[in-house]
């Protein structure tokens, strides 16, 4: 029995420094003149690894090592006096900043009385220095929320050779869809850059950690459900050699039938149907692989640095006007705080926050002045409204800009209302070809919201070599969450999320 009990306690003091060697701080960042919440904070464990405030001013960060006395947090937002704590005995849930005045004295002593334009002229001399690089490799998490609302759903049946297929149905398929639905993908991986070529797109390669997707699955499961009703109805009425014709105002399309539509669900797996679905699952992998890393890609280059990028304040500032607001002050360095406005065509005014010293441009708030793209034409059209966000950079190892956090939100609004009309031909039989037919009218109106959150906590320089001899590998598919899970992101690093993620919860958790 004692070496039970010897076995016990060589377990425990082999487990206690593994526990005490990982903490969470969780706190609120506020001014502490208002007591409001301050967004985009940053909070750093010695100035290294760190996270943002969310827009709360919320913020959790992980700290992977064990704690000494000589270790410190570092909070730091723009024009707010920084702070230091001590990390080891840090216990605070709120933390208060002080704003940052700056005296006319302190102002002199750095200002060379550059004029404005000349400011942003020194901004492009030095963007390859301060925003360029060669290869880089960051850790970082993505959070994008996807939010539409339908304003108005309606089909109206003029005529159906098919009678399942009449106005009842339909009406019962429109009041099932829901009016709001929500989705929200999180990823936690690593973004291998080369940032060699700043004309071409970066080449990038992502290796994902770990990701979820929070989402109503009801939703899902009823769409199902009907598609499986609408087959059965479609397999009992039209020939297997038939095709489609559809046609929607003077436009029109041929669509041939799948013969595999025809098979029977209930009917033996074969080999082949095995490896097809375990294909499937390769691609689903490949794919949400390809597409988050296009979009992360994505926002980086819709910044400023890019020369490609529609907010072309600086590759294209003769377009806009400028003006110079005030100064203010960001971990010991003051920067410039430069408003932009577009002269006549260009699409965003926003404000440019600008380092004195080296003319780095650390911070970029950008909104549209005016729809970004319409699109009218025979019953369909389309209006981006909306398209706002910030671009934070932070100095790294080798001493050039590397992109810290990135938050983007767009809005459109889209309708159709035309009139539409299916009809199944068949070639095969004597007679008119023309078996079956179902028209009507659509008109439906829905606006779609999204917002894409990226934050970055560590960035280090890398080789060609490290670059090359990475190799993505598709392993991970987004883990299916119904309601918001706390536990899901333990000991990682993430953008705090807000109330409405918090809040979420699927009509299947909520009945149960």
């Amino acid at each position: 029995m004692k070496h039970h009990y010897a076995l016990i306690f060589l377990c425990l003091i082999f487990t206690i420094p593994t526990v005490l060697a990982q903490t969470q701080i969780h706190a609120k960042v506020l001014d502490s003149t208002n007591q409001e919440p301050i967004p985009f904070a940053t909070i750093s464990f010695n100035n290294t690894s760190g996270v943002i405030s969310n827009d709360a001013g919320q913020f959790q960060l992980q700290i992977h090592s064990a704690i000494s006395e000589q270790d410190s947090l570092f909070f730091s937002c723009l024009g707010y006096e920084s702070k230091q704590f001590s990390a080891k005995t840090f216990q605070d849930s709120l933390v208060f900043l002080k704003p940052k005045s700056i005296e006319l004295k302190e102002v002199m002593l750095f200002n060379e009385n550059y004029t404005v334009e000349e400011i942003i002229d020194k901004v492009e001399e030095n963007l390859d220095k301060n925003h360029g690089g060669t290869f880089e490799k960051s850790k970082l998490f993505f959070r994008e929320t996807y939010g539409s609302t339908i304003l108005k759903k309606s089909i109206k049946i003029k005529a159906s050779t098919i009678p399942e297929f009449n106005q009842a149905l339909t009406d019962s398929i429109l009041s099932d869809i829901p009016l709001n639905s929500y989705q929200y993908t999180e990823i936690l991986g690593d973004l291998y850059k080369n940032k060699l070529d700043k004309k071409a797109d970066t080449i990038v390669k992502l290796d994902i950690l770990k990701a979820s997707e929070l989402y109503d699955k009801n939703n899902e499961m009823t769409f199902e459900a009907y598609e499986k009703k609408l087959n059965a109805i479609v397999k009992k009425t039209i020939k297997r050699d038939s095709y489609f014709k559809i046609k929607s105002g003077i436009f029109g399309t041929k669509q041939d039938i799948d013969s595999s539509f025809f098979q029977d669900e209930t009917s033996e797996k074969t080999e082949a149907f095995i490896e097809a679905e375990k294909e499937k699952e390769k691609r689903k992998k490949k794919n949400f692989l390809k597409y988050r890393k296009n979009v992360i890609n994505g926002v980086e280059k819709s910044s400023f640095a890019s020369e490609a990028s529609s907010l072309n304040v600086i590759y294209k500032s003769n377009r806009y006007e400028f003006e110079l607001l005030d100064y203010s002050f960001l971990n010991d360095q003051y920067v410039y705080k430069i408003a932009f406005k577009p002269k006549r065509s260009e699409d965003y005014k926003g404000v440019l926050y600008i380092n004195t010293e080296d003319f780095a441009v650390i911070r970029l708030d950008f909104k549209n002045v005016k729809s970004l793209k319409t699109f009218k034409l025979l019953g369909v059209w389309l209006d981006v409204y909306q398209r706002e966000g910030s671009f934070i950079y932070a100095k790294n190892k080798s001493d050039t800009y590397s992109l810290k956090y990135a938050e983007i939100e767009t809005a459109n609004k889209t309708g159709i209302d035309r009139p539409f009309k299916i009809i199944e031909k068949n070639k095969h039989v004597k007679g008119r070809r023309k078996q079956n037919e179902l028209s009507g009218d659509i008109d439906f109106i829905a606006t779609n919201y999204s917002k894409r959150e990226l934050v970055v906590f560590e960035n280090e320089t890398i080789t060609e070599t490290d670059f090359n001899t990475f190799k993505e590998k598709a392993e991970v598919t987004p883990i299916y969450l119904p309601e918001y899970d706390p536990e899901f992101w333990k000991g990682y690093n993430i953008i705090e999320p807000n109330k409405a993620i918090k809040a979420f919860k699927s009509i299947e958790v909520e009945e149960n």
